[in-house]
């Protein structure tokens, strides 16, 4: 078996990037649908610039991508990044966020920033 330190190191980042519960629970979020800054605001109950460094540090590691919609961008996993496997295999322990997409929903705040 061959080792790399490469593959490690970057194992090591992605573990240490989503040892941050609020990380974790933004690429469960986005999983399944791209969400904009302002949703993820509203669903951590945090300022904007908190919420921006999250996903900076997560795009940064190529772990997010960005969609242009107008002014606003929108972020989603990605599936092309090198650790989405590893990022499903640990998300799959994480619970379901779908209740606090559906509570922006009933407040009338999904995708506020349109």
């Amino acid at each position: 078996m061959s080792f790399d330190l490469d593959e490690l190191d970057e194992v090591s980042q992605t573990l240490k990037l989503l040892g941050d519960k609020t990380r974790l629970t933004m690429m469960k979020l986005l999983e399944k649908q791209e969400c904009c800054v302002c949703e993820l605001v509203e669903i951590f109950k945090t300022s904007q610039p908190a919420v921006s460094q999250h996903l900076r540090k997560l795009k940064d590691a190529g772990l997010v991508k960005e969609n242009r919609k107008g002014q606003w961008i929108f972020y989603s996993a990605n599936p092309d990044s090198m650790q989405h496997e590893l990022i499903q295999n640990l998300i799959a322990f994480v619970p379901s966020q779908d209740h606090e997409l559906e509570e922006l929903d009933k407040k009338g705040l999904r995708i506020s920033c349109d």
